[in-house]
Order: structure tokens, then C-alpha cells, then sequence
């Protein structure tokens, strides 16, 4: 259970860096309080645990033919979607086109990858 709490709150850091900082213009957070950005944490796990295997399955040849660059789409993708979501429960955040949606994708993923890597033993041993 550790793992998947941990997990959570790594996930709510890197959105809190890609939306609650303000770093990235064209995106638009309604709300960039701790509750909304657990809230969109755990929207954005959701949607990564059931669509993300499920469309890299599906793209599996464009992934092979780009490289893998193309999961920097996919992650637009989810990154976009939570916004979506976020938005219908109230605490989302709107992304102005696709390049916002590309750098915030982009910055969770280096945040989730950075924030792993440190707590790599707490993860493993659970």
C-alpha cells in the first residue's frame, strides 16, 4: 500500500510542477490548492494504469517506426486528458494546443523519472 501512496504523491509533484508553478504558458489551472493537485494525481494514475498500456498497444508500430518519440505523444495525451477529466470534477486545468500539453507531459515524466529514481529502494522493497 506504501507503494501506491508514494507513487500518488510522486505523481502529485510532477503535476504540481508542470501546472501549479506557471511555468508552461497555455496552461491554465483552476485550482492549485493540495486537494486538487492529490485530486488531479490520482485522475492522472487512473488514467495511466487502464489507457496508457492500452493505446501503447495499439500504437506499438508507430512507437517502433519513431523511435519511441512517439510516447512523448501518448504522454501529451494523458497529460491532456487529465486536464479533461480534472475540469468535470472541478480541479482541472486547461492546456491551450499541443505543445503545452507536450512540455507539461514532458515534465511530469522527467519529475515521476527523477523522483523514482530517489526513491527507488521504497518502491522496490514494498
Amino acid at each position: 500500500m506504501n507503494k501506491i501512496l508514494l507513487r500518488w504523491l510522486i505523481n502529485a509533484v510532477g503535476l504540481y510542477l508542470a501546472i501549479g508553478t506557471g511555468w508552461i504558458n497555455g496552461i491554465e489551472a483552476e485550482d492549485t490548492s493540495i486537494v486538487a493537485i492529490l485530486a488531479l494525481a490520482f485522475v492522472f494514475g487512473v488514467i495511466n494504469v487502464f489507457l496508457r498500456p492500452l493505446l501503447k498497444l495499439l500504437t506499438c508500430p508507430v512507437i517502433l517506426l519513431t523511435l519511441g518519440l512517439f510516447t512523448l505523444v501518448i504522454n501529451a495525451g494523458m497529460f491532456w486528458l487529465t486536464g479533461v477529466i480534472g475540469e468535470a470534477l472541478g480541479y482541472g486545468y486547461t492546456v491551450d494546443g499541443f505543445l503545452p500539453a507536450l512540455l507539461g507531459g514532458l515534465v511530469v515524466g522527467v519529475a515521476n523519472l527523477v523522483l523514482n529514481m530517489v526513491f527507488k529502494e521504497e518502491l522496490k522493497n514494498n
